[in-house]
């Protein structure tokens, strides 16, 4: 009698799904792949997004008491216009005042800066100064510095263009294409993803009047401490360091150090060793306690989770990462939370 020969169970992976994770996953790498070389214009993209949020809750505010949209998304243009401006008046003439003093007192801190005994141990090891002879005609031969000063300007100008714009556009259509995208869907995902885009829409909210926050308390900080410590040309330190605070942990840590050593050679290794215990001792707060409790209150992220955030997106996207840090983290939060409640609810079911 002949024995039947074992049949092996088919297997449970046919060949459409093979190709589909295939392609899938070659999306995702040309996706990461298209977002890693258009850097600039992501930043544009993300800042732009940002300011159109913040100032979008300031419209809802004025629809809430009765205002058409358009008429307020108008008023607050004016509003934020008219402060730009004021602080402008405010701000730029003492700033534009000490910018000269500082440039032209550079040539004559930069003779002091050669005769600090730190440097000539630096110089006597390294050379320093025989380096930046050899490197000097040929930078200037190279590179006409009025040219590129002329071009950076140019470049910065047309950024800041661009920025304004897309922020303008993102406010006055993004709310009806974001709806038109809802409108697709099934009315039970649709209310699914309006309710995610809602709480999304207040973290984010949430977190750029966080930072705002931040980099004022930042500014004023420093700029007083600046000004007991007697340090020359305070104000425009004193804002520079608090735009620092947009970029975590790295904006405050170079330009402490940056502040620091101009503290050194205009003031003495007493002022710039108080600068250097200053920053020091904010950067840590602000890093490590004012940064995650404030985002805690304002865009209901977990401290911790803000420290993770920013540690991995600052070593895949540098700069950008660390000011999109919080907002993905958010975002992602509430996907997450979103998705649990989805799967409990089914479980009930």
């Amino acid at each position: 009698m002949a024995t039947a020969e074992p049949q092996h169970p088919r297997s449970q992976v046919s060949l459409t799904t093979v190709f589909t994770v295939c392609f899938g996953v070659v999306l995702v790498v040309g996706l990461v792949f298209f977002l890693m070389r258009t850097r600039v214009a992501l930043t544009l993209v993300l800042g732009s997004a940002m300011a159109a949020v913040a100032m979008d809750h300031a419209v809802d505010a004025l629809a809430r008491r009765g205002l058409r949209r358009s008429w307020a998304i108008a008023s607050v243009m004016v509003v934020v216009t008219a402060l730009l401006v004021g602080l402008g008046f405010l701000l730029v003439p003492p700033m534009v005042h000490q910018g000269r003093a500082l440039a032209a007192e550079l040539p004559a801190l930069w003779e002091k800066l050669q005769h600090t005994p730190w440097f000539l141990r630096l110089d006597a090891g390294l050379h320093l100064q025989e380096r930046l002879r050899e490197s000097g005609p040929a930078a200037v031969g190279a590179v006409n510095p009025l040219l590129s000063a002329i071009g950076g300007a140019v470049t910065a100008f047309g950024g800041l263009l661009a920025f304004l714009f897309l922020a303008i556009f993102m406010l006055v259509f993004g709310r009806d294409l974001v709806r038109a995208l809802l409108a697709e869907l099934t009315p039970v995902h649709r209310e699914r993803y309006e309710r995610m885009a809602a709480k999304v829409y207040r973290s984010v909210g949430g977190y750029l009047g966080g930072l705002l926050g931040i980099c004022a308390i930042n500014a004023v900080l420093t700029t007083t401490f600046l000004v007991i410590a007697r340090v020359p040309f305070f104000l425009p330190l004193g804002i520079l360091s608090g735009t620092s605070s947009l970029v975590p942990y790295a904006g405050p840590l170079v330009v402490g150090t940056v502040i620091t050593l101009f503290a050194l050679v205009t003031g003495g290794a007493w002022t710039a060793l108080a600068a250097a215990i200053y920053f020091v001792i904010y950067g840590q707060l602000e890093g490590n306690v004012l940064a995650p409790f404030i985002y805690r209150r304002t865009a209901h992220v977990n401290p911790l989770v803000t420290l993770l955030a920013i540690l991995f997106l600052v070593e895949f996207m540098g700069v950008v990462g660390a000011v999109v840090a919080v907002p993905l983290a958010a975002a992602a939060q509430v996907v997450i939370a979103e998705l649990v409640t989805v799967r409990r609810s089914r479980r009930v079911s």
